[in-house]
């Protein structure tokens, strides 16, 4: 073969020999197991150094890497499952191992509270050798389980050889270290220290926690590992938050719960990037006095009640009161009867409202502020019931009682009826749920987050705070006087409130599309026009009695045999907005960028109101438009229960909800109910923070 062939391919079968070499050399220096591998995720074992070194101990990790939704248990795995389990027999030069367990996630399945991990993990291994510098030969027996809507148990053996040799790079060490920084310690770099713990016994007897947080807590959760047969709720936070209180529910019979307040507990309470671990021994407490937290909430119920009435959506309703009272010119007495019948028709809708929220969470199901909102058959009735408002203001529909009723009910020809009263409470019950005033949303959380009496109290307090205007003026009725005289300006008045209630029936049947379609919408608003027309024409009381039930009858049927769409239509013709997914959050943050969530729906008035005075003006929108920014829509027209999970992780069961994430703030800035241009730039700019804070950032889980 002529020399000029030879050179060339001795030149090549060099190359080939060097990248060959550095091939191997490179898997070389990879100290890993094999990957055990299933259709719901794989394992492995990983060391942090390519070889073992010359120190007594060495770190390996046990790495998991799990397909979307499944999830493996922590070393106290809570209500159900059992967490990784290893057996070490058959190794060399291995004299004890030691698992040290990264700050876990609280998961809520049918009721069950579990603790585990999910998407990517890795449990640090702690090995101390028998004869540190020989080689080291690790074979581990793993039982593990990993759930998702089942649970599916797996056994495998992983082996993995370090030779002896100097420590050297190479390894898996910042993975290992990335995990190991998220071991829950003695608090002191984060900011916390458990200062005391109480059992409080009773009926509903709880495990309280007393720490010193700085900063202050955001989003605390807490994992308690006791005696064998007590069980531990999630916690709810009280008191200052830079001085916090963990209540946490304790489960078990009553001789293992009297044995609490003398057996040690381990304790690990999570709060974003933080955490903590402290050994605890409570003391045994009375129950406290609750009266001054409670009082707390009732005064901001009843004040974020009252603030309801200066809403869009239930100010129309104390106008036509107001509009009433002046028409008919009545005296003092009947305007207190009248007004107090009103103020009576309020607390007795919010009662009922309170009995359905306890029935729906004994049931089991999420609750939640304006959740009827979601419920085409309520949307149905509520644009018949404000068409036929609109009807009786226009003086085409009136339904009269047979004359014995009347005369008992005070319904004299000319005069508002007290029944008629109650209902105008009622109707202003009704509208107002689908509006979320400030301190609202703080109050309901409480209350839906308490006791059964919890509820009643707090939605009681709105009641009453929603009543104030009319007690008001059932107190001094001279304020209603106050008001023009009666003349031809309340005809035009009425007029205009009736566009205004047919206003809002035209909006309950465009919410109504997202929630059963478009054919079963349009089928309404052709029952809802053929009602007005059939009012405005009809002469006889009883043929316009018999329409009305007609056209009822018809919208409900439209909403029930339709079939619903199958998935919400797309909210995101605005390129701004992307759809809510909570998993990217943390990976985003990451990146450095910041995340405005916004929790919308078409029911939500408020949230409109957020949308066109801020969020869509400057010089909001440009900053959510900005290189580093990413905006996310979470749409809750219709029931989704992973954002449901997200409002119920604030302690928020009502919209609007808006959060701003970022390397200053990755566990979240919950933002008002109403936004403010100024807030939301505040917001914006604190969670940007440092891109430093945004290492190992995992948001809290909902479910």
């Amino acid at each position: 073969m002529p020399r000029s062939v030879l050179r060339p391919l001795g030149l090549l079968c060099l190359a080939a020999c060097l990248l060959l070499g550095a091939s191997i050399a490179a898997g070389a220096t990879e100290p890993a197991s094999s990957w055990f591998t299933t259709q719901q995720g794989r394992v492995r074992l990983i060391a942090a150094e390519p070889s073992v070194g010359s120190a007594a101990q060495t770190t390996l990790g046990l790495q998991f890497e799990l397909a979307g939704g499944w999830k493996i248990y922590w070393r106290s795995p809570g209500d159900a499952g059992f967490p990784p389990q290893l057996d070490w027999a058959g190794s060399e030069n291995i004299a004890s191992a030691g698992i040290a367990w990264p700050a876990p996630e609280r998961f809520s399945v049918l009721g069950l509270e579990t603790v585990g991990y999910e998407g990517t993990v890795v449990l640090p291994i702690a090995v101390t050798l028998a004869k540190p510098g020989a080689p080291l030969h690790a074979v581990v027996a793993l039982n593990y389980l990993t759930c998702e809507k089942i649970c599916i148990p797996y056994e495998t053996t992983l082996t993995l050889d370090l030779p002896a040799g100097p420590a050297a790079s190479g390894g898996f060490a910042e993975v290992i270290a990335e995990y190991q920084a998220k071991v829950p310690g003695d608090g002191k770099a984060a900011g916390l220290h458990l200062v005391s713990a109480g059992i409080e016994s009773g009926d509903k007897p709880h495990l309280l926690l007393r720490l010193n947080a700085d900063p202050p807590l955001a989003r605390p959760d807490a994992f308690v590992e006791g005696p064998e047969g007590v069980g531990f709720g999630a916690p709810v936070l009280a008191g200052d938050p830079a001085h916090p209180e963990l209540r946490i529910p304790v489960y078990g019979d009553g001789k293992t719960l009297a044995m609490l307040s003398a057996k040690p507990l381990t304790v690990t309470v999570v709060d974003g990037l933080r955490a903590l671990e402290a050994v605890a021994v409570p003391s045994e407490e009375a129950p406290p006095a609750a009266l001054p937290s409670l009082l707390r909430v009732l005064l901001l119920a009843l004040l974020g009640g009252f603030i309801l009435n200066f809403m869009p959506c239930v100010l129309p309703v104390l106008s036509l009161k107001l509009l009433a009272a002046v028409g008919h010119g009545e005296s003092s007495a009947e305007l207190r009867r009248s007004f107090l019948a009103t103020a009576l028709g309020i607390l007795l809708s919010f009662l009922v409202l309170a009995g359905a929220m306890l029935a729906v969470r004994s049931a089991g199901m999420a609750v939640g502020w304006g959740a009827q909102f979601q419920q085409p058959a309520f949307l149905a009735a509520m644009a018949v019931l404000t068409t036929l408002f609109a009807a009786n203001l226009w003086g085409w529909f009136e339904i009269s009682l047979p004359r014995a009723i009347a005369d008992r009910a005070s319904l004299a020809p000319g005069r508002p009826s007290m029944l008629g009263s109650v209902a105008a409470g009622a109707l202003a019950t009704l509208l107002a749920t689908p509006c979320s005033a400030p301190l609202l949303g703080t109050a309901v959380g409480f209350a839906l987050a308490g006791s059964s009496l919890d509820i009643l109290a707090v939605f009681a307090a709105l009641g009453l705070g929603l009543a104030l205007p009319y007690l008001a003026v059932a107190v001094v009725p001279a304020l209603a006087h106050l008001l023009p005289r009666p003349g031809h300006w309340m005809l035009t008045l009425r007029r205009i409130l009736g566009l205004a209630l047919l206003g809002t029936s035209a909006w309950l049947v465009f919410v109504l599309v997202a929630e059963a379609g478009l054919p079963a919408a349009a089928l309404v608003a052709a029952f809802l026009v053929a009602l007005l027309l059939f009012l405005g024409f009809a002469r006889a009381s009883r043929w316009r009695t018999t329409g009305v039930l007609l056209a009822i009858a018809a919208a409900f049927g439209a909403v029930m045999i339709l079939p619903s769409p199958q998935a919400a239509p797309s909210r995101l013709a605005d390129t701004l907005w992307r759809p809510f997914d909570r998993t990217q959050i943390a990976g985003l943050v990451r990146e450095g960028k910041v995340v405005f969530v916004d929790v919308t729906a078409d029911w939500c008035v408020n949230c409109k109101f957020n949308r066109w005075l801020v969020l869509d003006r400057s010089p909001v929108r440009e900053r959510l438009a900005a290189p580093g920014t990413v905006a996310m829509i979470a749409d809750w027209t219709r029931p989704d229960a992973a954002i449901s999970a997200y409002l119920m992780s604030y302690g928020r069961y009502g919209i609007p909800f808006n959060a701003v994430y970022g390397p200053g703030a990755p566990s979240g800035i919950a933002l008002s109910e109403l936004l403010s241009a100024e807030d939301v730039l505040r917001a914006i700019e604190k969670a940007q923070g440092s891109s430093r804070a945004a290492d190992n950032i995992t948001p809290r889980p909902g479910g």
